[in-house]
């Protein structure tokens, strides 16, 4: 298989087509970069049913009984989940979590899949990635949400049981960029099956699945239109073959692997959705899928709060506990705030897709993107505080009697997710696109170098109608009135901030957009502040709708020093906006590139020279030993 070579305008087209473009539901995060503050679709905060709580409280229940008897140290130490562990999650349903109690399944919701998540990762991360790369974004959910009936009585009781699935997507020369798939499915037997071929790189549990979700592209043919197409295979198909298991910085026990397709026969009773709705699916799958990685992180940020709270309590320096020195305090601080806002983003947008009634795309990107980023701060300032304790391993700091806390293991555990399911750079792309969709659609046609004058002209009568009515409403609101969400109390100022800052946002956006027009895609460091600024703006708000609702949990404190520190960077990224290097940046990027500064680089040892291509073209010839195994 050849990678698809395309230009950068059929990249865009692709990566288009399998947007979802329609929004029949209400969007908070959306109509915040609008710059209208829509409270009412996040206040009063959502809430569990009864029944549902009550089952997500007796489930926790059971998993913390197998949790106690894991040992996170093990898997560091081996470097695998021992198949014990695998076996005892399976016989707790572990991997049933979210498929419905018909199938099998436990049939938590999204609250409660993520609270059992967030207890599973605080065992071993590893453990966090196999099962949310099963249950997230694995064969259950796109199953659940597109497979036929028979499909789903087919599959999901056998996930719920134990089967192991897999998502198989990337490529190793595509990875964000779909267009160019070079893994191909081909109709055989009068369309009754396809052959599928290709090199799947990253498989994470591939290496053990027993299921997989592979996406790749059926050629045009009669009676079919082709296209990216999503299939469940069977594991153990001929011509499968796991050639490598891959080892990373961090994640120790993850099983991801390099999986080689050969003509392998799937029937075309399990391809998912029609030929060419395979990214559509993918992307609609990780709307709620992606909330794994905020889950993760979340549980590992409250977790360093713990161990910077103990330490710095016990440990005594200049005649006091260092926690009671101001550069620590402050830094315990940030900890503790950015770990409840965290919680409070990701629980809001739980809540928010249970009920089914509110858009969550862009929320769950946020709660990825920022949560991600955020937690490898908290990370790192534990490990600073911990010191030379911080820097070194549990088993060393055992082994000379010490307490065994791993925090330079959650710093390199933490690391990944900042690159897993769409990395920082991508999500600020998705989220900036959806942000400025309504600038798009009002004066897309303007914007655009392939539409001829006239038809410029008709999109500007268009554009002229829809700010005439936009703008002014940008002008005045809520946050300028002291008496706004007076119910809130001590936080009240934090809303009427996020209510003045959201139309201020909208209001730069539309700068931009008028200054570059069809440039503003090309600004990828406007876009980029301006996506952190509505993060913050969003993670100020959940903070506040969750202290509310927890006024006397202390929540309040918490929620009130986080938007303070949150504003100040908010009004750091305005500044941004306008005054920052992006020219020179990009300049010196440039140079860079083209060779200028190789004289600075002469000095220097590179022992990774002459170990191979940067990227490895795809394997040819008989296949490598197959080292996939299987866990249940």
């Amino acid at each position: 298989m050849t990678t698809q070579q395309v230009d950068e305008r059929e990249a865009r087209r692709v990566a288009e087509a399998a947007r979802e473009t329609r929004w029949e539901k209400p969007s908070f995060a959306k109509e915040l970069y609008l710059g209208r503050f829509r409270l009412d679709l996040i206040h009063p905060h959502p809430a569990q049913r009864p029944e549902d709580e009550a089952a997500t409280t007796a489930f926790l229940h059971r998993l913390r009984g197998v949790c106690d008897e894991l040992d996170g140290a093990v898997i560091e130490r081996e470097a695998r989940i021992p198949d014990e562990y695998v076996k005892a999650m399976a016989r707790a349903g572990v991997f049933g979590m979210k498929i419905p109690r018909e199938y099998g399944g436990a049939g938590l919701t999204q609250v409660g899949y993520n609270r059992a998540l967030m207890l599973l990762g605080g065992v071993h991360p590893s453990i966090g990635a196999l099962v949310s790369a099963h249950q997230s974004i694995g064969v259950p959910e796109p199953v659940k949400l597109f497979g036929t009936d028979e499909q789903k009585r087919a599959f999901l009781p056998r996930c719920a049981g134990g089967a192991i699935s897999a998502f198989l997507l990337t490529e190793p020369d595509v990875g964000s960029d779909p267009a160019r798939l070079a893994a191909e499915a081909v109709p055989v037997d009068g369309g009754a099956a396809y052959e599928l071929s290709g090199t799947k790189l990253w498989t994470t549990n591939g290496v053990i699945a027993e299921l997989l979700i592979v996406m790749a592209r059926v050629p045009e043919h009669d009676g079919g239109r082709g296209g990216v197409t999503a299939f469940v295979v069977e594991a153990d198909s001929p011509g499968i073959t796991v050639e490598h298991r891959n080892a990373f910085m961090g994640l120790k026990g993850i099983e991801n692997g390099v999986t080689r397709l050969d003509r392998v026969k799937v029937p075309a009773a399990n391809r998912v959705g029609r030929e060419g709705e395979g990214l559509k699916i993918a992307l609609t799958t990780l709307n709620t899928g992606r909330l794994s990685i905020p889950a993760l992180c979340t549980a590992a940020s409250k977790w360093c709060l713990k161990i910077a709270r103990e330490w710095s309590a016990e440990r005594v320096q200049w005649g006091r506990p260092v926690g009671r020195h101001a550069a620590v305090a402050h830094k315990l601080s940030y900890i503790a705030a950015t770990a409840y806002a965290q919680e409070a983003v990701l629980d809001l947008s739980a809540h928010l897709a249970d009920e089914g009634r509110r858009d969550i795309r862009i929320e769950a990107a946020l709660a990825k993107l920022w949560c991600s980023e955020t937690a490898w701060q908290v990370a790192d300032e534990l490990v600073q505080i911990r010191g030379g304790r911080g820097y070194e391993t549990a088993d060393s700091l055992r082994a000379r009697g010490e307490r065994a806390v791993p925090a330079e293991q959650i710093l390199r555990d933490l690391r990944i997710n900042r690159i897993f399911e769409g990395s920082t750079e991508i999500m600020h792309l998705l989220i900036a696109r959806e942000a400025v969709d309504a600038h798009l659609q009002a004066a897309g046609d303007i914007v655009d170098p392939d539409v001829a004058l006239p038809g410029k002209a008709k999109a500007a009568v268009k554009a002229t109608g829809f700010y005439a009515k936009w703008l002014p409403q940008l002008v005045t609101g809520a946050g300028q009135l002291p008496t706004s969400y007076q119910d809130f109390g001590v936080l009240a100022p934090h809303l009427r901030y996020v209510e003045r800052a959201s139309r201020r946002l909208a209001r730069s956006t539309f700068y931009g957009m008028a200054r570059w027009q069809g440039g503003l895609e090309r600004k990828q460091g406007f876009l980029g502040r301006v996506v952190d600024i509505g993060a913050e703006l969003f993670a100020i708000a959940a903070s506040c709708v969750r202290a509310r609702m927890l006024p006397d949990s202390g929540s309040v404190q918490l929620a009130d020093v986080f938007a303070r520190q949150a504003r100040l960077r908010v009004e750091r990224l305005f500044d941004g906006l306008w005054r920052n290097t992006d020219g020179a940046d990009e300049a010196l990027a440039k140079a860079v590139l083209a060779g200028e500064h190789t004289w600075f680089e002469a000095d220097v040892l590179d022992q990774s020279e002459g170990t191979g291509p940067w990227i490895a073209a795809p394997a040819s010839g008989p296949p490598a030993e197959n080292v996939a195994r299987r866990a249940v």
